[in-house]
């Protein structure tokens, strides 16, 4: 029986999925696993992030087809292999499976669901979109509703873990979907990172948004210890180093600790994208009657700088909205050219 009669005839997200592990295709024969031999892979989004996540795809032997608005982002994925596409659809059309991170909702509503250049309109029946964008659940519910009327699939799967996560394939992935389906793509998560399965369709999302409260607390934390450490005269990189080993130790510190004593602002995750993301998170919170002070206070002091004109800044810079709070410079260290430890 063809995909095209088993999709008609599915009732359900499960039968559907089941109609999707056993298609066909002049490439791969029913249950075969996912590989380079298969699965043709499209990617839409080539920025600090999904420059890497792309790269390992290419890396492990996938043929992958790469849109991005900045064709010259998209270079080091092309020097490597990649073959440029010039749309959303075009990169569906040539694709098995598409995978999206770009930077807001719109954004992704735009490269999906656009009825003319989207994703979803030039995918072919049971292809699979996967949005890595940080973005809302509801649009995550809307897309898979989309796909599953276009006999496709979609599946919300955003990540943790900035910059250096995304280059060591060390991410963090919430994915939210059919569980059948995040199965079958596990190799390829794989490659990204670790995939956390945490239920439907909006759900990865979810667990995202859960993700960055965390973080912006955390973060806010960090930074008021280095500026109470400043201000009592220790010797700060020997505090970071001393609370690494006690019960402050946090992912935060050890990705910016040293980072933020280097005035190193270099964006692994921007400011802009992250107030964007507490933004969504504040929504959410009103739509559920959810009162998090926290997340309020993370919010304001990261729109202090985006007022200041450092939204391109990493969430690290963080660090000089309380610097001008209390009139204090934390002054960076001095690297020597032979000390390697911070570098």
């Amino acid at each position: 029986m063809s995909i095209l009669r088993l999709l008609h005839r599915a009732t359900s997200s499960s039968s559907t999925a089941t109609a999707f592990l056993h298609r066909t295709t002049a490439s791969a024969s029913a249950g075969e696993p996912i590989s380079p031999s298969n699965t043709r892979v499209g990617w839409i989004g080539t920025g600090v992030m999904g420059r890497s996540m792309c790269g390992h795809l290419i890396s492990a032997g996938f043929a992958v087809t790469v849109f991005n608005r900045t064709i010259s982002k998209a270079q080091q994925l092309l020097d490597m292999g990649g073959k440029l596409a010039d749309s959303p659809r075009a990169v569906a059309a040539q694709s098995d499976v598409v995978f999206s991170i770009v930077g807001y909702p719109s954004d992704v509503r735009h490269v999906l669901l656009d009825p003319t250049s989207g994703a979803l309109s030039g995918l072919r029946s049971g292809g699979v979109l996967v949005d890595m964008t940080t973005s809302e659940p509801f649009l995550a519910e809307e897309i898979a509703s989309a796909a599953a009327a276009a006999n496709c699939f979609s599946i919300d799967a955003p990540v943790s873990g900035g910059d250096l996560g995304a280059k060591k394939g060390k991410l963090a992935i919430f994915a939210g979907g059919d569980e059948t389906v995040v199965k079958r793509l596990d190799q390829i998560f794989a490659l990204m990172g670790k995939v956390n399965y945490m239920g439907s369709s909006g759900k990865g999302q979810s667990a995202k948004l859960a993700n960055q409260i965390t973080i912006a607390s955390t973060m806010l934390g960090l930074v008021e210890g280095i500026i109470y450490a400043h201000k009592a005269g220790l010797d700060v990189e020997n505090f970071l180093e001393a609370i690494s080993a006690g019960g402050a130790r946090s992912r935060s510190l050890e990705l910016y600790g040293n980072r933020i004593l280097r005035r190193d602002f270099e964006p692994g995750f921007y400011v802009n994208h992250f107030v964007k993301d507490l933004g969504i998170c504040l929504k959410e919170c009103e739509r559920m009657g959810l009162a998090l002070p926290g997340l309020a206070l993370a919010q304001q002091l990261y729109l202090s700088l985006k007022a200041h004109g450092e939204g391109i800044l990493g969430t690290q810079a963080l660090i000089l909205a309380l610097e001008r709070l209390n009139n204090v410079s934390v002054q960076p260290k001095v690297v020597s050219s032979s000390d390697s430890s911070l570098i």
